[in-house]
């Protein structure tokens, strides 16, 4: 009965959470937003400028600051976020919206699973006690045999860890992209199409949470 009782409760929470609303008013186009990441977030299979990050500076007028660096884990971003929270507080490049791509990593080097979700619970709770607006980019599932065969998915992790710290979630925006040889410069980097579809969806899940305005 107890148990019933205690996974009637659970699927209780999980249909509230999916139910909440992220909305956001939209941000002007002097804000800063910073994209902590990987090589995903880089541009890794492109040239320079043509990274999601500055696509989607030059579609918004943000000023988009891309902190990707190849080969970070999330506990390598988690290092690196002190700099960005103390530029933050000391207004010399205020954060008003934070975008985290971390994981992929992780998953390459089997890192274990509670590591990473420890890594990036830290991340979203220090930038939110800074009162930064931030949302989590989901990655997919590391599957060789996936992206051989077009069948990516997003780590079952990332809408795990969004609902249980209360932060917006961005799904499908490597998965599908990464799932399609097309889109690819190799099994884990988009290509400059790839980067560009990317900059696409994120620009829509970004109206979608209220961030930007529909055109």
């Amino acid at each position: 009965m107890f148990k019933r009782f205690a996974l009637a409760l659970f699927i209780l929470f999980v249909i509230t959470a999916c139910d909440r609303d992220y909305r956001h008013s939209p941000l002007p186009s002097t804000s800063n937003v910073v994209i902590l990441g990987d090589s995903l977030t880089f541009g890794t299979g492109a040239a320079t400028g043509e990274d999601y990050a500055s696509i989607l500076a030059s579609t918004t007028g943000w000023h988009v600051i891309n902190a990707g660096v190849p080969g970070n884990t999330t506990q390598d971003g988690l290092a690196r976020l002190n700099d960005l929270l103390d530029a933050h507080e000391s207004g010399q490049q205020k954060i008003d919206l934070l975008l985290v791509e971390l994981g992929g990593n992780d998953f390459l080097k089997h890192v274990p699973q509670s590591q990473t979700i420890n890594n990036l619970k830290s991340i979203l709770s220090q930038a939110k006690a800074r009162n930064i607006h931030i949302a989590l980019i989901a990655i997919p599932e590391f599957s060789p045999v996936g992206a051989a065969f077009g069948t990516l998915s997003d780590h079952p992790l990332y809408e795990k860890l969004a609902v249980e710290t209360d932060t917006p979630l961005i799904e499908d925006l490597f998965s599908d992209v990464l799932a399609k040889n097309s889109l690819k410069a190799d099994y884990i980097h988009p290509n400059a199409a790839g980067y560009r579809v990317v900059a696409e969806k994120l620009h829509k899940a970004l109206i979608d949470l209220g961030y930007l305005r529909k055109n």
